[in-house]
């Protein structure tokens, strides 16, 4: 249950006035059941968002008199009522009348009371200012916008909601521009940039960079571990060689003094076969 002692701030009241715009009136559950309502009523239960709407239907003034005067007794027809001078007139409560929806023209009576109207015109002032200032032709985000105002200004603890309730408030009414979730200041010319279509350029653009990066250092990868396999196979080739040379180098000394042997066996035979005697030492 809401803590009926805890005032209502700016944002919750543009949310429950958003609410009633999407819902309807008496729809306080599907209210606070709503995604885009829920953060800024979490606080809030059904009772406490009816409520509030009943103090801001009623003008202001008159919720003293509905509360001490006593309702007149109600007669059947062709009685005569008798005049009682402690009965007071209870002036009837009007009809709150909910803002169209968007696309239709709204009509001055059919605006509900904001109480932070008066700071309105101050808010939109140091917004348009900080538009103007960051200059940014793709629009500004609300924690830019934030971070601009914030430092140069005095505004309240929870500035950072009534800025979001006012940069949507001011897309609403076409004094700013709204794409995606950039806010800019109007083309005085009238004439739209399309902005989105650049911003999905410079997307895609990083991405296939991104890619080209990506693929680029697996190529690379598979290029390293390639080389680093040709090293191994040619220090491995390397060591055969060296162990065939070293082969090859004992053959040699092996022939030679096979060679050697051979001289002396073909020696031995000529003496011998001449009748020759010969001393073996």
């Amino acid at each position: 249950m809401g803590n009926q002692k805890l005032k209502w701030t700016a944002e919750e009241e543009e949310a429950l006035l958003a609410g009633i715009r999407k819902h309807g009136p008496g729809k306080w559950k599907n209210i606070l059941r709503d995604p885009e309502f829920a953060d800024q009523l979490i606080h809030r239960s059904n009772i406490d968002l009816k409520d509030k709407w009943r103090n801001l239907s009623v003008p202001p003034g008159t919720q003293s008199l509905t509360n001490k005067a006593r309702p007149a007794k109600v007669k059947e027809e062709g009685d005569t009522p008798a005049a009682d001078a402690n009965d007071a007139v209870t002036i009837p409560r009007p009809i709150p009348t909910i803002p169209p929806p968007p696309g239709r023209r709204t009509l001055p009576s059919e605006l509900i009371p904001d109480e932070n109207t008066k700071n309105a015109p101050r808010y939109d002032g140091v917004i348009f200012e900080a538009l103007s200032a960051l200059a940014d032709g793709n629009g500004s985000d609300v924690s830019s916008i934030y971070h601009f105002i914030e430092p140069r200004h005095e505004v309240p603890p929870n500035f950072r909601r009534i800025l979001s309730t006012r940069l949507r408030r001011l897309a609403a009414q076409s004094k700013l521009e709204k794409i995606q979730n950039f806010y800019k200041i109007p083309d005085p010319s009238g004439t739209k940039i399309g902005v989105p279509k650049p911003k999905e350029t410079h997307t895609k653009l990083r991405q296939a960079n991104n890619q080209t990066s990506a693929d680029s250092q697996q190529m690379i990868e598979e290029a390293a571990i390639t080389a680093a396999c040709k090293v191994v196979e040619a220090e491995n080739k390397i060591d055969v060689a060296k162990l065939a040379a070293e082969e090859f180098e004992k053959m040699t000394k092996i022939a030679e003094e096979n060679r050697k042997l051979l001289v002396i066996a073909t020696e031995m035979h000529e003496l011998c076969s001449c009748g020759e005697t010969m001393l073996l030492a």
